[in-house]
């Protein structure tokens, strides 16, 4: 018996459908992935956390693909990439047609610590 049936009255309530783990960040990144045993491409990321990025790729992926991925960025005046295997685990099939790209979330499955660490210390430089 649901709480509807048991007061009369419908329930209402909050939920909350935000599960990230990590706060995601603005951003505007060059990446370089790799498909296993294919040429490298190139793409953006237009959001990042500790867990993951949200990326703007020329080619459609399916859920599940894994990517060997090197994401660009500054922090102060050094150039720095880091490297991981990525998972797509979401992907919005509508090609952003002012980007002419396809956008999916992916997650890092395979990061070294040296790369987290550098990661991390540039998404803290976002929020400062």
């Amino acid at each position: 018996m649901g709480a509807e049936e048991r007061n009369g009255k419908p329930h209402y309530g909050t939920v909350n459908f935000e599960k990230r783990k990590h706060p995601r960040f603005s951003v505007d990144l060059p990446v370089e992935y790799r498909r296993i045993g294919l040429l490298a491409e190139r793409g953006r990321a237009v959001n990042a956390s500790e867990g993951g990025l949200l990326l703007y790729l020329p080619e459609p992926m399916g859920i599940g693909t894994a990517l060997r991925l090197k994401v660009f960025f500054t922090m102060g005046s050094e150039l720095n990439a880091i490297a991981a295997m990525v998972e797509v685990v979401w992907v919005d099939m509508r090609l952003e047609k002012d980007r002419g790209d396809y956008r999916m979330g992916v997650k890092f499955v395979e990061i070294s610590t040296e790369d987290v660490d550098k990661l991390n210390i540039f998404l803290r430089s976002l929020s400062a």
